[in-house]
Order: C-alpha cells, then sequence, then structure tokens
C-alpha cells in the first residue's frame, strides 16, 4: 500500500497540501500522466480522480507509478469494492459524495485519509460523533454555500471542509477565507476542451492562478497530521 502522505508533506492534511484539489475526468488513460504533471507543476500535488469513467483507475495507477510528485486520490467513491479498489491501484485517498455506515467502514479500513461528503448539520455531527473530522462539503453551491458552511463554523468549529460544487475561480477565494475550510475541489483548471487538445501548457497556467487562490483568503489554522480514521491530530 502506498504511503497516504508523501514524506514531503509530512505535517499536513489532504485539506492542506494545496488550496484547489483539482476534480479530473479522465476519458483516456494516456492523458493521465502529462495532465497530472502540468497540474503539479503548476501548484497542485493533490489530485483526485473521479471514478466517472472506465480509464479512471488505470489513470489513478498511471499517476501514482509515473509522477511521485503527486498525490493522487480518488473521486465519486461510493462502494466498499470501490475503495478497495483504488487503494489498489496506488490511490492515496478517497472522496465520497455521501457516506453510508458501511462506506465508512471500509474508507477508515483502507488506511489512508479520506474525505465523506456531507451536505447537512446532522450529517457533519453524525461523522464527527464518529471521529471524522475532515469531510467534503457537496454539492457546495446547492447546499448553501459559503453562508451555510460560515453558520456551521460556530456550534462545530472541530469540522473541516473541502467543498465541492459550483465552486470556481469567481468564488474559491471566498469560501478559501472560512476558518473551516482547508481547500476546495473544483475542475475549472482541466477545462474539457484543453484536455481533449492535451493543451498542458494552458491546464499548468490554469493550475498556477488556482495555486495563487490563498494569497490574501486568509487561512484555515495550522495543518494537522491526518490520521487513518480520516480524523486531524
Amino acid at each position: 500500500m502506498a504511503s497516504p502522505l508523501p514524506s514531503s508533506a509530512a505535517g499536513a492534511s489532504v485539506l492542506d497540501l494545496a488550496p484547489v484539489l483539482p476534480v479530473v475526468v479522465v476519458r483516456d488513460a494516456d492523458d493521465a500522466v502529462p495532465l497530472a504533471r502540468a497540474l503539479v507543476a503548476g501548484g497542485l500535488p493533490a489530485i483526485e480522480v473521479t471514478l466517472r469513467t472506465p480509464a479512471a483507475l488505470d489513470a489513478v495507477r498511471r499517476i501514482s507509478a509515473e509522477v511521485p510528485e503527486a498525490v493522487v486520490g480518488a473521486g465519486t467513491v461510493i462502494t466498499p469494492e470501490q475503495v478497495t479498489a483504488c487503494v489498489a491501484a496506488g490511490a492515496r485517498f478517497l472522496v465520497s459524495p455521501g457516506w453510508t455506515d458501511g462506506l465508512l467502514a471500509a474508507m477508515r479500513a483502507s488506511g489512508v485519509p479520506f474525505l465523506p461528503g456531507v451536505s447537512t448539520a446532522t450529517e457533519v455531527v453524525a461523522l464527527l460523533e464518529r471521529g471524522v473530522r475532515e469531510m467534503k462539503f457537496f454539492p457546495a453551491q446547492a447546499a448553501g454555500g459559503t453562508a451555510y458552511l460560515r453558520s456551521l463554523a460556530g456550534p462545530l468549529p472541530q469540522a473541516r471542509f473541502c467543498p465541492t460544487g459550483g465552486v470556481g475561480p469567481d468564488n474559491a477565494a471566498e469560501y478559501l477565507s472560512l476558518p473551516n475550510v482547508g481547500c476546495v475541489g473544483g475542475s475549472w483548471m482541466v477545462p474539457a476542451e484543453a484536455v481533449a487538445a492535451r493543451d498542458w501548457v494552458r491546464v499548468e497556467e490554469l493550475a498556477r492562478s488556482a495555486a495563487a487562490l490563498a494569497d490574501g483568503a486568509g487561512g484555515s489554522g495550522t495543518p494537522g497530521v491526518r490520521a487513518a480514521d480520516g480524523t486531524c491530530r
């Protein structure tokens, strides 16, 4: 099993590797390595490859093997079987759009960091009760956006989030300014037309702009070390 986080990222959780977590849909596995290299060169080392295409697992496998400076993870993980397959392919973290006790147990047992998806205060409290403090907030804009997350920060300050869904260059900085947001997830730095054209220079430029969004956006506190159970310590 690959180490959950590379030694260069010691002392940081997935939420703290970069201000933006690229959410990538890979349709051709041959694009995976140059795409990952462009994102890393632009300052975004953590990459979420979504399980939305048949090429996804092969993409994770290739990035893991050929781009060691990347921290590749798998997204849209919704079954325990996918957890097993993703970790076997080299995924260093897992992201789900939602969670069940069965899925949570599988992610916890995988030994790699994970971000289970939530969209309500009840789901957040349920995860906190189970010892999980870092989560994906999805679908962010539809579920209440920055106003909702700001409201959660008071009663539930121990929860930290990666908002995804409707987050882009126009509102990412507002999310990043919140005390309970570690990073945001989005796909605007990997537009479909640029990937189809294999325009990796453009992807790198967009990634560099995204990586700079944290400047002046405030901060989410001192990074913690992510434990295998999804908590931050």
